[in-house]
């Protein structure tokens, strides 16, 4: 009989020793145990700049169903962007940008067929447009390495412009101006390769946002139109590549 009760005690003890056992081993083998590299480290300073200059002239060019361009284009873009790291792999900062294109066009055809075509002349363009974006970026190292990385960046940007357009000479003369305004909430994630401790090549991709347009147009001081549009993106859009050079400091 104490054979017995020995052995019921013992198989007791050993159960309750095993499931105890079982729940913390299993716990133990699930538990998820990430390790964050600092990519970037707190206290650093992020920073860049691109200017961009392009110009074109063309004499008698001939484009898809447009012949015989004369004219002349040019368009320039400036965007410094700074940032600091107030924590590890976390950053926030902003970006200005100024652009300025203008288009002259002395004359142009559109030739639809042999019997159809229409004369464009005497056409002027110019427009300048600013932008300020706020940034917030989170950095993620791929396992230890401090060279390639992920980041996700947050922007919210406002800005405006105006532009003129003229057509015609003397009497035949009509013009339209136009104020802009923009709003735009977007995510952009990207990569950064860094090619020494202090730069590194970054492209990112926009994936989601949402833009608000206001345009104000005048036509020859006596017309008025407004136009608003909101747009959303839930997809990547390959045209808002975007490659570029930043500073570490």
């Amino acid at each position: 009989m104490n054979i017995r009760r020995r052995l019921f005690i013992w198989l007791v003890i050993s159960l309750t020793a095993l499931g105890a056992a079982f729940p913390a081993s299993a716990q133990q083998e699930f538990k998820r145990k990430l390790e964050q590299v600092s990519f970037v480290p707190k206290g650093a300073w992020i920073s860049g700049v691109s200017v961009s200059y392009s110009q074109s002239d063309q004499s008698k060019y001939q484009f898809l169903i447009i012949e015989n361009i004369n004219g002349d284009t040019y368009t320039f873009k400036v965007s410094p962007m700074l940032m600091f790291c107030f924590k590890d792999n976390l950053a926030a900062g902003g970006r200005f940008s100024y652009s300025r294109q203008r288009t002259r066009l002395s004359s142009a055809d559109i030739v639809l067929d042999s019997e159809t075509s229409y004369n464009i002349d005497n056409l002027y363009s110019i427009s300048h447009s600013y932008h300020g974006t706020a940034l917030f970026r989170s950095y993620l190292s791929l396992g230890r390495s401090t060279r390639f990385g992920l980041f996700n960046e947050v922007q919210l940007q406002l800005g405006g412009g105006q532009s003129k357009l003229v057509n015609g000479v003397g009497d035949n003369l009509s013009g339209t101006y136009q104020r802009t305004f923009d709003f735009n909430v977007g995510l952009a994630p990207g990569l950064s390769v860094f090619l020494n401790n202090y730069s590194a090549i970054e492209v990112n991709v926009g994936v989601l946002g949402f833009n608000y347009t206001h345009v104000h147009a005048v036509t020859d001081q006596i017309y008025e139109a407004d136009l608003r549009t909101q747009r959303a993106n839930f997809k990547i859009n390959l045209f808002s590549i975007t490659f570029g050079v930043t500073f570490y400091i």
